[in-house]
């Protein structure tokens, strides 16, 4: 991936791959973005939107679930066969069936239309964030130091190359997946709550969807290990030791 941005400045040059069947709404959300500084692919359908993606090389991309041709969500699937570029969903409704599917196949996270520019703005600059620094560890003061590998059974992780292995294979992990698991790898055997997930892992400064949460854990047992991340009935997670 890209350079992004660089603290306390404007964003550099980052290219969104914009999928969106409605014209009046691409070309008005393409606008907005581009007035921030994004550089925007646009796509009226899901195999179009799946060309272009195969073609270039985007920063993150931003989806309709409604799509003709391919909708939102196989289309989503297909980008992650390949690739581990931040993804947010647009659905028209906010429909639980829309947003549990997508961040089934492999959203990042999700927002409803119709969208204030500026929730979109921070959405986007928070999976870009997300994508491209490793979060502070914190915690314990027993912790591993962060240079080292963590080892929890058969699962290890490298906080400092960003590496993940489970029987000395390396996982392919999102950038949200291998933050959530950097942070539940920094409190071991600590009960994290989803808002403290939230707030730490989506860098969320308000009250988000706690599906968002429940999901990513879910993908991020398929890869690790189903046993390794513990659910507390009423009040989170905890990976286990």
């Amino acid at each position: 991936m890209r350079c992004m941005h660089m603290p306390d400045s404007e964003p550099v040059p980052v290219t969104i791959l914009l999928v969106e069947d409605d014209e009046v709404i691409r070309k008005s959300v393409a606008m907005a973005l581009e007035r921030y500084g994004y550089r925007m692919t646009v796509a009226g359908d899901g195999l179009t939107g799946l060309e272009l993606f195969r073609e270039g090389q985007h920063d993150l991309l931003l989806l309709d679930v409604m799509l003709p041709a391919l909708d939102g969500i196989g289309l989503c699937r297909r980008i992650r066969e390949t690739s581990t570029a931040p993804i947010l969903m647009m659905s028209a409704r906010g429909d639980a069936l829309d947003v549990i599917s997508g961040l089934e196949a492999g959203a990042d996270d999700y927002v409803v239309k119709p969208v204030d520019t500026s929730v979109l703005v921070a959405r986007i600059r928070s999976l870009l964030r997300r994508a491209s620094a490793v979060p502070p560890r914190s915690g314990r003061s027993d912790a591993p130091e962060a240079a080292g590998t963590l080892v929890f059974g058969d699962l290890s992780i490298d906080p400092a190359a960003l590496e993940v292995r489970r029987d000395g294979e390396r996982l392919a992990l999102a950038p949200t997946e291998l933050r959530l698991l950097l942070e539940f790898s920094a409190h071991p055997g600590i009960v994290l709550d989803r808002q403290t997930l939230l707030r730490n892992v989506w860098d969320y400064g308000w009250d988000g969807d706690t599906r968002v949460v429940d999901l990513c854990v879910q993908r991020l047992r398929k890869k690790i290990g189903a046993d390794r991340i513990e659910t507390v009935r009423g009040f989170g997670y905890k990976l286990r030791r």
